[in-house]
């Protein structure tokens, strides 16, 4: 999905599942964004690192431990 921002337009930063599978009704009507797409995302006044990598779209937190997947060597987890 594209988002826009003030008079600017940010394309491919955010996904959804129309459709989830069995299990994961919960996600249906929900967006998911990619921080690392975005020039800032925050929660609670904190600005967020986005999971390495770019499939993932993590959003990582001082109160988040790691390690995270998504960067070198991390594949095969």
């Amino acid at each position: 999905l594209s988002i826009v921002v003030g008079d600017r337009l940010a394309d491919a930063v955010a996904w959804y599942y129309p459709h989830p599978l069995a299990g994961f009704e919960s996600l249906a009507g929900r967006v998911a964004v990619y921080p690392g797409r975005l020039e800032e995302c925050t929660v609670d006044g904190e600005v967020v690192r986005a999971q390495p990598g770019d499939f993932y779209g993590g959003w990582i937190t001082d109160r988040i431990v790691g390690p995270f997947k998504g960067a070198p060597g991390t594949l095969g987890w």
